[in-house]
């Protein structure tokens, strides 16, 4: 298809951007607050398996925190986005990464005394929202907080590549896949060392894409697809 025909909100550029941040919460979270990560919850629903298991029930009942605010902000952003589609001004994708950038702001400005958990949750929250937000890059399935998926569908599509090398579309999706992992990498690297020298603060610094992508979505909402805002992006 041609590229005009998608939604600035399913361009792929904009889901590597996304995914950069995703792959920094990570590395901020592991590094900063706990040494865990907060992008998704199959880890903590294993933990929480372990637990009833174990009989450890002050476990579980901690593990319900992160694996609650995860379900919650599924459900939030899925109610939200029909509500903000009413007042026909601005898409819900574009006011999602505007309170992104507010959830990063005030985390950034709390206290080092504040515990780490205050800061596990909103990651799960807002990483719960991101993901179930954009689910499309031009057509291709993506997620934008954590890299399983695209590890699988590197491969996968490689694959089909080697045993049919006039498909030249499964290399394309392949690599795809596979630039979608590299930047999750380089938002965990720089998060990593960033926290090395800003610590809590480090967290600020996601502001920088954070900004770019609310701006480029707002100018779409308000001017270049203006007329197109009844439009559903792909996926949805």
């Amino acid at each position: 298809m041609n590229d005009e025909q998608y939604l600035k909100c399913e361009k792929w550029y904009i889901f590597l951007l996304l995914i950069t941040i995703g792959g920094f919460y990570g590395g901020y979270t592991y590094a900063q607050k706990g040494g865990i990560f907060c992008n998704a919850q199959t880890a903590n629903i294993v933990l929480f398996g372990m637990a009833i298991g174990n009989q450890n029930w002050h476990q579980v009942l901690y593990l319900l925190i992160p694996i609650s605010a995860y379900f919650l902000g599924t459900m939030v952003s899925e109610y939200t986005a029909l509500q903000i589609k009413k007042f026909h001004l601005l898409r819900w994708d574009t006011v999602l990464v505007g309170i992104e950038m507010i959830a990063v702001l005030i985390m950034g400005c709390l206290p080092s005394s504040v515990p780490d958990q205050v800061f596990q949750v909103m990651i799960n929250f807002i990483c719960a929202m991101q993901f179930n937000t954009f689910r499309q890059a031009e057509h291709i399935p993506m997620a934008t907080t954590f890299v399983t998926n695209h590890v699988r569908q590197t491969g996968s599509y490689l694959v089909r590549w080697l045993r049919k090398k006039e498909e030249r579309k499964y290399l394309f999706i392949s690599l795809r896949h596979f630039c979608m992992i590299f930047m999750f990498v380089i938002g965990a690297v720089v998060s990593t060392v960033l926290c090395h020298y800003f610590h809590d603060q480090a967290v600020l610094f996601a502001l920088i894409i954070l900004g770019v992508l609310f701006v480029d979505l707002v100018r779409a909402d308000l001017i270049e697809e203006k007329e197109l805002l009844n439009k559903v992006p792909s996926g949805h």
